[in-house]
Order: C-alpha cells, then sequence, then structure tokens
C-alpha cells in the first residue's frame, strides 16, 4: 500500500498535533493531565496526542454538568430530539473523514470504520423519533373518581465509559438516548482512541452553539481510568453508569456502583456461538461465520468465537472455513482490499499468543493459523493470521473470551447437545443458528433455546442493528443499550395517582377514622 499522508484528514476533522483532552460541549480546556500520543496500529507511526483530564478537571466538569441539567431537563424532549437531529445531520458531513479516523487509530477496516459512524446516524435517527414517544401509561384505579398514570423523568448525569473496539458508537447509542431523555452525559473515552472521541467533540459542538445549548451537556474527560476510573464509577453525582469492557473489570464497576445504590448499564463479555445443523445453507454459514470471527480482527464483543457443527456436516464445512481462512487479504486497514486489519496494540497480540499456547496445552488442534505475521508490510507487529482450532467447549481457554480472531470448532450428534454446549459458558451475549428447518429454529428461539440476549436465525452473531435493545445475559452484564425500550434505563419512573373526588378513600378498603 502506498504511503499515506493522514494530516489533510486530521485537519478535515479540526485536530492538532496535541489536543485538549476535556470538553463541557463547546468550551476545550487544556489540563494539567498527562499528555499521550495515538499511534497507528496498521502502521505504528504517529497519529496526534491529546491532553489527558486530572481528577480536579474531572470534579469541574461534573460541576458544570451538574448546572446545565437543571435548565436542559426542563427543555420539552421534542426539542431536545431536534437538537439530536442537527447533530446526526453534522455527523453525515465528516461520515468519510470519521471513519477514516476510527479506522487508523483502533484498526478496524475502513468499511467497518464507516459502518460505525453509520451507527451513530442511526441512533440520532432513533433517537429523533424516541423524543416523541416518552410515553407512560395510565391504570385503573381501585378507588372512585382517582386516576393512576406512570410517567418518566429525567435521571441527571449519565457517565458513558467506552472501548476501544468501538470508539465513536457506543457513546453514540448511549448519549443520544440520554439527550432526549432529558439527562446529561459525560464521557470517559478508552485511552487507546482518543482521537475518535475528541474528534466526535468537535464535530458535536458546532449544533450545541448553534443551539444555544448550555455547556455541560455533552461533556468529554479523556482520562487514564488508573486516574479516573474508581472515582467515576464512585462518583454519587452520576446516577447511572454506562460501561462497556471486560467482565473482570465490569464486576468491579458494578460493585463500586452498587455500593452506592446506583444504577448500572453493564456490557461485558461474549463468548458467542454459532450453531450449523444438517439443514443448514453453508454457503450463507460460511459468509456470516468468517465476518463474525475476523471482523474487527476478532475483536468485537459480538465476534463469533464458537462453531458448533452437526457432524454430518462437520468436514465439509470445516474444509469450507479452511480455505476461506488461508486466502483472507490482511493489511493496513485503510486498504480497500483489506478483510483483516491488525489487532489494537501488542498487548493484544499477546493475549492472542498466550491463547493459542492454551489451546494446543489443553489438547487442542490449530487447524489453520495462529501466528503472528512478520514483514515489512506488517512492521506494526500488529498483525496476526486468524486461528481455526478443533476444541472441546469444557476447555478452559475455550469457556474464556479472547479478544482476537481464534475460531474454535465443536461437534455435535443432537440438537439438545447442541444448545446445551452452546449455553455452557459463563457469557451470554449474542448467538446464532444456520436451518431451514421451522422445528430447529423455534426450539433455539424458544424457553429452553439460546440464553443469550441476542439470538438469531440465518444471520451471524456480529453486526446488531440500532433498533433492537442491545446487551446480554451472565456474565455480559445484564445491560441494554440503543433500542426497543432502552431509554426507560437513562430516565426515572414515577407512579401519580389523582384524587378528583371530595372524599379520601383508601387502597384495600382500609377504613382510618380520626
Amino acid at each position: 500500500m502506498k504511503e499515506i499522508d493522514f494530516k489533510p484528514i486530521l485537519k478535515e476533522l479540526h485536530l492538532e498535533a496535541k489536543n485538549p483532552g476535556v470538553c463541557t460541549g463547546t468550551e476545550w480546556k487544556y489540563t494539567t493531565g498527562k499528555f499521550i500520543e495515538s499511534f497507528s496500529p496498521s502502521d505504528g507511526k504517529l497519529i496526534a496526542g491529546v491532553q489527558q483530564c486530572g481528577v480536579e478537571d474531572y470534579h469541574e466538569v461534573i460541576e458544570t454538568a451538574k448546572e446545565a441539567f437543571k435548565s436542559w431537563r426542563m427543555v420539552p424532549a421534542p426539542k431536545r430530539g431536534e437538537v439530536v437531529r442537527q447533530i446526526g445531520l453534522e455527523l453525515r458531513k465528516y461520515k468519510e473523514p470519521l471513519g477514516k479516523l476510527v479506522s487508523y487509530e483502533m484498526g478496524k477496516i475502513y468499511q467497518e470504520g464507516l459502518g460505525e459512524v453509520q451507527e451513530m446516524i442511526d441512533i440520532c435517527d432513533f433517537a429523533v423519533g424516541q423524543s416523541r414517544q416518552l410515553y407512560g401509561f395510565t391504570m385503573h384505579s381501585e378507588r372512585a373518581k382517582h386516576r393512576m398514570y406512570d410517567q418518566y423523568h429525567p435521571l441527571g448525569i449519565v457517565g458513558v465509559v467506552s472501548a476501544f473496539n468501538f470508539p465513536v458508537a457506543v457513546w453514540a447509542w448511549n448519549a443520544m438516548i440520554a439527550l432526549v431523555a432529558g439527562d446529561v452525559v459525560v464521557w470517559k473515552p478508552s485511552s487507546k482512541v482518543y482521537l475518535c472521541a475528541v474528534a466526535v467533540h468537535k464535530i458535536v459542538a458546532k449544533v450545541l452553539k448553534e443551539n444555544s445549548v448550555p455547556e455541560g451537556v455533552l461533556n468529554l474527560v479523556a482520562a487514564d481510568s488508573k486516574v479516573l476510573g474508581d472515582t467515576l464509577f464512585s462518583d454519587k453525582n452520576i446516577p447511572l453508569v454506562s460501561f462497556t469492557g471486560s467482565t473482570r473489570i465490569g464486576k468491579k464497576v458494578g460493585r463500586l456502583v452498587g455500593e452506592r445504590l446506583g444504577r448500572s448499564i453493564l456490557e461485558l463479555g461474549g463468548n458467542n456461538a454459532i450453531i450449523i445443523t444438517p439443514n443448514a445453507d453453508l454457503e450463507m454459514a460460511l459468509r456470516a461465520v468468517v465476518f463474525g470471527a475476523v471482523g474487527t480482527c476478532g475483536q468485537r464483543c459480538t465476534s463469533t468465537r464458537r462453531i458448533i457443527m452437526h457432524e454430518s456436516v462437520y468436514e465439509t464445512f470445516k474444509q469450507k472455513l479452511v480455505a476461506v481462512y488461508e486466502k483472507l487479504p490482511i493489511g493496513h486497514a485503510l486498504d480497500e482490499t483489506t478483510l483483516v486489519g491488525p489487532l489494537v496494540d501488542n498487548w493484544a497480540v499477546q493475549d492472542f499468543r498466550n491463547a493459542i499456547e492454551r489451546v494446543k496445552k489443553e489438547g487442542g488442534n490449530i487447524i489453520t493459523g495462529g501466528k503472528v505475521l512478520e514483514g515489512e508490510d506488517y512492521s506494526s507487529g500488529t498483525y496476526v493470521r486468524p486461528c481455526i482450532a478443533e476444541v472441546e467447549n469444557h476447555y478452559d481457554i475455550v469457556q474464556e473470551e479472547t479478544f482476537a480472531p481464534i475460531l474454535y470448532l465443536i461437534k455435535y450428534k443432537t440438537l439438545e447437545e447442541a444448545i446445551q454446549i452452546h449455553n455452557d459458558v459463563p457469557q451470554g451475549l449474542s448467538s446464532a443458528l444456520f436451518s431451514t428447518n421451522m422445528l430447529e429454529t423455534e426450539t433455539f428461539l424458544s424457553h429452553e433455546g439460546s440464553d443469550c440476549g441476542i439470538a438469531n436465525i440465518n444471520i451471524g452473531t456480529s453486526g446488531a442493528e440500532i433498533g433492537g435493545a442491545f446487551g446480554g445475559e451472565k456474565e455480559t452484564g445484564g445491560g441494554r443499550e440503543s433500542g426497543s425500550d432502552a431509554w426507560k434505563a437513562y430516565m426515572r419512573r414515577q407512579t401519580n395517582t389523582i384524587n378528583f373526588s371530595t372524599e379520601l378513600p383508601l387502597a384495600q378498603g382500609i377504613e382510618f377514622s380520626v
């Protein structure tokens, strides 16, 4: 691939060599926090740097957010939705350069970078409609001339802690719904992709300024978790924390937020499987498996980790998979011919190496891949050959989530056995079954089927649309973001009873005379 000059893209996104890491909407604040530089995993080159947020800076942002909430919550929801609509329009203008930055800083291929920005646009569109549907319900009272109903009020500050693999979309899933709900947002992005977060806030700032949105409604605090993590999670000023990351850290987040009786939306690990039955369309399944397993170089929480295949199609499908894997184009994320980009950094590469060794030690058979690539085109040291391994589901390494392109093949005899294998992991995010047999597909979606938050038929585990609630069960955390009625998590429910009679009857027929 020819040499890439990324400076024009940085200029288009209004990014400098040194950028402030704290923003309260349209006001940027230079801080005394540690300066950190961002290097692309595609070629190892320096992109730019960010001056991080310090603890004192954070507390100032929180005070600004608290003050902003007082006025923002009283703006009519459809008018809040209008601001979100304009944010969506502004993001459309920057889809190409922002998509390239997502790709270059994180490492996902350009098509996925564009897709991530499109997710932001889509959730803006969804949230605009939601702003006119923050509905409650009316109930019949047991007491004469009484009316009961419930309604939803803005909650307050929503803390959004996002992971590196989706540098911008996860923030949008939360922030756009929170905005129409009347909340204000404090975003702490992953330190591996600060520039994406800064770029988004620079894009959004124009809309906020034009609509006279108070300072403190949308806030950015770019800080290392060692500096700000526990402080944010323990902050009583933040009634809701949405955290995306590993199960290990998620358990800590849940504990810290729970100790102060706050709310948390936890989007944690996945160990996603696809069941392939004798009645599957194997060509369709093949495309779904490959994208699910190697897309984002296996660094999605919905990445396909396990393939559970009926013994009658096992060898045939395995051969098809190997044939595709051995010719996968691996390279620079911005090269349009690339289908597999790099892992995010050298730590991720080491996790990949360690997992491969554990597979071997536990008795697994590496069929193809599993090597770190070397050479001039892979000088950043972050490129790997996606791996396929034959394993048994009970292996310790198979029970864990490895954030890398390692695909485990498992054989089954009956559908009941396949579902048992499928569910026999600690995580419960995404799942899929390929079959043209209605009895098989309906069983998978029934009470005795998949135990995941997402269950698909004849599509893969990866690539959820924003219209549905996103999230999973068990060690995935139980959180729900984005579509459906996920908006309710960002608001507080209130039950109201109105007596329009001249008497005071008590519920349950209680008599109490004074």
